[in-house]
């Protein structure tokens, strides 16, 4: 450290600095990368955040694991380019346009307003609120390089999106067709399989008594969906269940519907299933589909893209939406006797991932992607030239490649990159620009918004042009992501990085965990279980938010979010401003230079020791483990250890040099109240380009001597256990004896700062001493330590006695808690553990205060 310092003022006000210290970063360009630097590259780029969103947990966990991997990578001499961005997020921002222009009474749907005003509309809209998210990563300290910002609708990434959808096309891999897709009834769009969330429902399932042609007898068929039961064309049973193979090819009459239908044979149908025998509704149902497809069976939709039923579905049920059909058809069976009865069945539904509503297998006329470059897809992780952590993920991924699926990519939505594809009468152009002549009309769907995400590593950085930037950053270091979108976005990106760069786009991908509540439940606004990250910044400060979220976020597990993390946080980032106050009150006294003594040796081994693990630890992304060392290192070992001594014999030397290491190692998690106090202490620039530590051995600091100093620690513990479990003040001079078992010259020469730690009046260190009367003492690996004169045998009887009826008046409180069903079996599982864990401590404590009072017999 080499400037002027500052006084350091009282209190850390997190606001104050934290709003300095991002606009003087901005304002130096500190977070812009420079494609011609000579230095090694680095690259990230930010998981774009919808345009329409806010920040959440999520987005706090992600980014500040991405700001702990780009800061440390500034200090280890990288060029480092993290690029930021959002995406326009089709079906999510179209929904919220809609939403608000029907309750500002503008419109009652969007084709009031037609496809041009609408489209206008919703950029009026991206560009009042789009930016909300972005200004919010700013006050979480992400240092991104906001001079590249993308969009994926802006100008030049909506010419990379064209381009590559007109290559597929004319290579043979983008198609149309008619087949069956899943269907948002709600935004009226067909979705890809990956955006539909499988969900565990509660439901029913129907038995329907199916007539048989010319017989009296019936045949029974289970379904989970009665209301398609008007749109089937056959019955279909396994070629081998004897009990119908005499019923096949016979006729059956269609409930309700008076329509005979053919009894089939499939393999699909699954014997156990219900009776055995599935209705075959071919326009409803995919397995349905196929088979209609084998079968040669018409398709009879009768559940329209709105979800309301057709008027294939009869009179009766025209126009009632899917739901209240089924309610409608149900009754009808029962009224004619058909219904033979109902269970009770939990089964998984697909939902839409951003509409929340059942979807619906629809028979419709869609663009599909047979995707490219699987093979070296799946090549690349195998011969590790791309890297999972948690590794696990990796056979996730491989079971979707092995078995993928041609993508849905159109949408029928206004909002998005419009498919490059033009008709006029039998004539199709696929182009980037509309055609020349007359006559065309350009396709009405848009392109799954993953679609242009997918292109997201090097079309924001200038592709297809052979840029610096691309030169310089692509293929990118590392991708920090959720495991929720390893087949939407992580697999193809990989795929589209080998068709248009002919490399990977990334070496690494870190999974993050999903962040619940005490109680293990996600984190939604209806559970009431989501903290708002901008509050928990005001209350906690961002690098307290920050800290104390890294320190409960194992590599790649789900995290249990408790509020008083950020408490921990926001606490120790107060230790470290307090310690800094403290070095400089003794620069101030100007202290004489003196030789390292044990103390000073202990910590700069101690030093050494956090570089090494909390380095290793972040080169192997265990971000909880570096925050846990840095944690107990700076607490423990600095502040209550280190500090302490100091305050007998101070050396400015060591204490500075600790301390700016300190400060270094903590920087990527605490990046605010680290500039503030390197500048406050006098460090030279910004500390953001302050090279990373690395140890730096010293003669005498080993683990031996650590060894010794962690023994004379231990008897510094139990001598303030002792003066703790007999209730002597803090204030109060007390006499303790040292009955060494070993080094007892080196405990003579530490009588000065025991004396200190244990606020002692006088401190004896004798190997010979034996104990006279009542004198407590406990024994640790270095020896016994007594504490001699302090008790009062009468008066220490009384104060555990009136302490032991306190502890039992607890304990019973507690147990009868506990002994009421009423509690145990209603209440939260949490609060039931909670009251567990107390009486567990109550029975400790109570056990430690009768072995005081038999100590005193």
């Amino acid at each position: 450290m080499s400037a002027a310092p500052t006084e350091i003022p009282r209190a850390y006000e997190p606001k104050l600095v934290e709003d300095k210290w991002y606009a003087d970063w901005l304002a130096k360009g500190c977070f812009t990368a420079n494609p011609a630097s000579t230095k090694p590259a680095y690259s990230i780029v930010i998981p774009p955040p919808n345009v329409t969103g806010v920040l959440t947990m999520g987005h706090v966990l992600n980014n500040t694991l991405q700001d702990i991997l780009a800061r440390r990578k500034r200090m280890q001499g990288f060029e480092v380019l993290w690029l930021p961005g959002t995406d326009h997020a089709g079906i999510a921002t179209q929904t919220v346009v809609e939403k608000t222009l029907k309750k500002q009474g503008v419109m009652k749907h969007r084709d009031d307003l037609g496809r041009e005003k609408f489209v206008e509309k919703v950029w009026e809209w991206k560009e009042k609120h789009g930016g909300i998210i972005i200004q919010q990563l700013k006050k979480l300290g992400c240092s991104c390089d906001w001079t590249r910002e993308r969009f994926t609708m802006d100008e030049a990434y909506s010419r990379c999106v064209l381009q590559v959808f007109v290559d597929l096309y004319k290579k043979g891999f983008i198609y149309r067709g008619k087949r069956m897709v899943n269907w948002d009834p709600s935004a009226r769009t067909a979705l890809s399989d990956e955006e539909v969330i499988m969900t565990e429902t509660r439901g029913h399932l129907w038995h329907i008594k199916y007539p048989i042609v010319g017989s009296d007898e019936f045949m029974v068929v289970a379904t989970t969906r009665p209301e398609t039961m008007l749109g089937d064309e056959a019955v279909a049973v396994n070629p081998t269940d004897v009990r119908y193979q005499k019923l096949i090819g016979k006729k059956l009459l269609l409930p309700l519907k008076n329509k005979q239908i053919p009894v089939i044979a499939d393999e699909a149908v699954d014997p156990k299933f219900g009776t055995g025998c599935v209705k075959v509704t071919p326009a409803h149902d995919v397995a349905d589909y196929e088979m209609a497809l084998r079968h040669s069976l018409p398709f009879t939709v009768v559940i329209g893209p709105d979800g309301k039923m057709t008027a294939e579905a009869g009179d009766d049920y025209e126009d009632l939406d899917r739901l209240e059909a089924r309610e409608a058809v149900v009754e009808s069976l029962k009224r004619v006797g058909l219904l033979l009865k109902v269970e009770d069945y939990t089964h998984n539904v697909g939902y839409s991932e951003r509409s929340n509503v059942p979807i619906e297998p629809y028979l419709s006329e869609q663009w599909f992607l047979k995707y490219p470059q699987v093979p070296r897809s799946i090549d690349a992780l195998e011969k590790h030239e791309i890297q999972f952590c948690p590794e696990r993920w990796t056979k996730t991924y491989m079971h979707w490649m092995r078995n993928i699926r041609d993508w849905c990519l159109s949408r029928q939505l206004w909002w998005g990159h419009r498919i490059p594809v033009w008709y006029r009468g039998d004539e199709v152009y696929c182009g980037t620009e509309a055609p020349p002549d007359d006559g065309w009309t350009q396709d009405p769907d848009v392109l799954d918004t993953w679609f242009s995400s997918w292109l997201w590593p090097f079309a924001t950085m200038g592709w297809p042009d052979k840029t610096e930037m691309l030169e310089k950053f692509y293929p990118t270091t590392d991708l920090v992501t959720g495991p929720d979108i390893i087949f939407l976005w992580v697999a193809r990106m990989i795929m589209a990085g080998y068709e248009y760069m002919d490399e990977k786009p990334f070496s690494n991908v870190y999974f993050t965990g999903i962040i619940r509540d005490t109680q293990g439940r996600k984190m939604s606004k209806s559970l009431g279980n989501s903290p708002d990250p901008l509050d928990l910044i005001a209350k906690y400060g961002a690098d307290g938010l920050r800290f104390g979220l890294m320190l409960i976020a194992p590599q790649g597990q789900d995290i249990l979010f408790d509020e008083k993390r950020c408490e921990v946080g926001r606490n120790f980032m107060n230790k470290l401003w307090n310690a800094a106050r403290f070095i400089q009150m003794q620069r101030a006294a100007n202290p004489p230079a003196r030789p390292h003594n044990a103390h000073d040796l202990k910590i700069l081994f101690e030093m050494n020791q956090a570089i090494e693990t909390v380095g290793n630890a972040l080169d192997e992304y265990r971000f909880n483990e570096a925050a846990k060392e840095l944690y107990d290192f700076v607490w423990a070992d600095y502040c209550d250890w280190y500090i302490e001594a100091s305050k007998v014999s101070p050396n400015i030397t060591v204490l500075d040099e600790v301390f700016g290491n300190i400060l270094r190692l903590l920087h990527p998690f605490a990046p605010f109240i680290t500039e503030e106090l390197w500048s406050g202490m006098g460090g030279a620039g910004t500390i953001q380009f302050v090279s990373w530590p690395t140890p730096s051995p010293v003669a005498g600091a080993n683990a031996a001597l650590a060894e010794q100093m962690d023994a004379l620690y231990e008897l510094v513990s139990s001598g303030r256990q002792l003066r703790n479990d007999y209730g002597i003040e803090p204030k109060k001079k007390v006499t303790f004896t040292i009955k060494p078992s070993k080094d007892e010259a080196f405990f003579r020469t530490q009588i000065a700062s025991l004396t200190a730690f244990l606020n002692a009046d006088t401190i004896t260190v004798d190997a010979n001493y034996s104990p006279s009367g009542i004198t407590p003492s406990l024994v640790t690996k270095a020896g016994t330590i007594f504490m001699v004169g302090a008790v009062d045998p009468a008066q220490e009887r009384q104060r555990l006695t009136k302490q032991l009826a306190d502890i039992d008046k607890q304990l019973a409180g507690t147990e009868a808690k506990l002994a009421n069903e009423n509690f145990t079996s209603r209440a939260a599982p949490i609060a039931v553990q909670r009251e567990r864990e107390r009486q567990q401590q109550l029975h400790e404590q109570r056990g430690k205060v009768q072995a005081l009072l038999r100590a005193l017999q």
